[in-house]
């Protein structure tokens, strides 16, 4: 009788409550780090399946790139064996746009350069010795495909674009020694061309300065 009267008293029921309260608070304790440590393993999950996406993307965008620089841009003309004098004059040259031959001391400005007039073509030539590739269109050209392509040119560097009226084709693509005439924009071409020859191995001068020369 007296240890239930014991039991009873305002003390024992303190330390029921105080016992309670503790087992309450070690329960949410334990759903605390229960919830903390899924929601870790959530993010460690999520990290690895993006980093795994990630790697997978650099991959295939590697794979494309090599792809695009092995393989031969289908419809591209050719020429080799192309002189790389200094000159202070006219040239004559033998295609149009001109993609190489003797050219003025002074190349165009071609570190994502977008020129709205005619350029100098022996100046445009001396920027295709550096590595660049030039973008020319003429006035038959839709505006959307003259707007895409200058949004190209605007993102890489070694690159120029210009308009050349007297050209033979709407759109056309040039680097040292190498020429390619599109229709359109979006023709994968383009990408390709763009891979494959800025900087490529056609280059005469690989390294050679876009910026300090002409900006008309």
């Amino acid at each position: 009788m007296a240890s239930a009267k014991k039991q009873n008293t305002p003390a024992a029921a303190r330390r029921a409550k105080l016992e309670d309260a503790r087992r309450k608070e070690r329960a949410r304790e334990r759903r605390s780090r229960i919830i903390t440590i899924t929601a870790a393993v959530v993010v460690v999950a999520g990290l690895v399946a993006g980093g795994g996406y990630l790697m997978n993307k650099a991959d295939e965008q590697e794979k494309a790139e090599t792809a695009a620089k092995s393989s031969p841009v289908a419809g591209e003309k050719s020429w080799d064996k192309l002189t790389q004098e200094h000159v202070d004059k006219k040239v004559d040259y033998p295609m149009n746009p001109p993609v190489g031959g003797d050219h003025n001391p002074v190349w165009m400005n071609c570190d994502a350069d977008v020129y709205t007039k005619e350029i100098p073509k022996e100046n445009a030539v001396h920027s295709l010795e550096h590595g660049a590739v030039w973008v020319t269109y003429t006035s038959k050209a839709s505006p959307a495909d003259v707007k895409k392509l200058e949004k190209k040119v605007e993102a890489t560097p070694y690159s120029l674009m210009s308009p050349v009226e007297d050209q033979g084709s709407p759109l056309m693509l040039s680097a040292w020694g190498k020429q390619l005439a599109v229709k359109s924009a979006s023709d994968a071409r383009v990408a390709q061309f763009f891979t494959k020859y800025v900087q490529g191995p056609q280059t005469p001068e690989p390294g050679a300065a876009c910026s300090g020369g002409i900006a008309k």
